[in-house]
């Protein structure tokens, strides 16, 4: 059996290994794979591909009839067409839940980030501003607690969950928004509906799934609607946010700051009006990259793949 790995930089840029995966079969690993052609010309006529953000499109599998599973190393699958893997009998899967510790735990960052401007006063004080303000202590920017604030969350899975329980530790309020209800959401926080969600939150903060019905779900209509002088964090996907209006909501004051480790483009265009408006803090694509996560992640396509082999497949997006 032939196994393809068609970006294996993503979730392995050294400090890992896929030799886990030789068991399997024959496995042939690509850092990087730019193109539809080169992806079809290394597929070949491997049973098995595993990608991160390489396309899968039905032209490429309708020129790689050998692929029997797909699986992707990540828990978002919106770049396969899984229903033309469906029609052709391949298996597409996923790995939920690696990374629900990681992005959590950034997504508090991303707000202490917004709350206190730490980057900003280290890099001053590296430049000498404290030595020349000639004072015990001076702040750049206003300084705030989120002890009595609101976090709305946007998408109360896993990570959303998550999310909330650090939130209520730092003595935060909790409004959930969320296609379904369960009774461990309940205990975290109160369920609400969009509108109220935003309007009562300080910080708003998405977790949810990029789907066609929450793409640009923070748009001009949604921002209007937030509290004056909110935050918005987005550790999920680019495209549930319309860019272009938040940087507006940055400059003209409407929201307080922004933090954003996804974009609508990956890497980010240099003419994005985010890398010039007010407030907002970027990172790469980070949230999920702990090392602990992505061993975690490695170990569950291993798992799928055993799986699948045994006839028993799991964690199956086009069942």
């Amino acid at each position: 059996m032939k196994i393809v790995i068609l970006d294996g930089y993503a979730l392995n840029p050294g400090d890992l290994s896929y030799d886990c995966l030789k068991a399997f079969g024959e496995l042939t690993v690509y850092e990087r794979t730019d193109s539809e052609g080169q992806a079809i010309a290394r597929i070949g006529d491997a049973e098995i591909v595993l990608i991160n953000k390489v396309p899968v499109t039905e032209s490429l599998l309708a020129a790689c009839p050998n692929i029997r599973l797909i699986c992707v190393q990540a828990t978002g699958y919106n770049v396969v067409d899984c229903e033309a893997c469906k029609k052709r009998g391949i298996l597409v899967t996923n790995v939920p839940s690696y990374g629900t510790a990681a992005v959590a735990q950034f997504t508090m960052a991303l707000l202490l980030e917004l709350c206190h401007q730490i980057g900003l006063h280290n890099r001053d004080v590296h430049a000498g501003g404290w030595e020349k303000a000639n004072c015990f202590c001076y702040w750049l920017t206003p300084q705030m607690e989120l002890a009595g604030k609101t976090m709305g969350i946007i998408g109360f899975g896993k990570i959303g969950m998550a999310v909330g329980k650090l939130a209520k530790a730092f003595g935060m309020e909790v409004l959930a928004y969320n296609r379904s209800q369960c009774e461990e959401g309940k205990q975290i926080g109160t369920y609400a509906d969009l509108d109220t969600l935003l309007a009562k939150s300080d910080v708003v903060s998405l977790h949810c799934p990029l789907f066609p019905q929450t793409r640009g779900i923070i748009n001009e209509s949604s921002i209007a609607k937030m509290k004056d002088g909110a935050m918005l964090i987005n550790t999920a996907r680019g495209p549930l946010v319309e860019e272009t209006a938040l940087a507006a909501a940055l400059n003209s004051g409407k929201l307080r700051g922004a933090a954003l480790d996804v974009v609508s483009q990956e890497p980010i265009n240099a003419d994005s009006p985010l890398l010039t408006c007010k407030n907002c803090v970027l990172t790469p694509h980070i949230a999920w990259a702990p090392i602990e996560s992505r061993q975690r992640l490695l170990d569950t396509v291993v798992e799928n793949i055993r799986a699948y082999l045994a006839g028993k497949p799991q964690n199956v997006v086009n069942p």
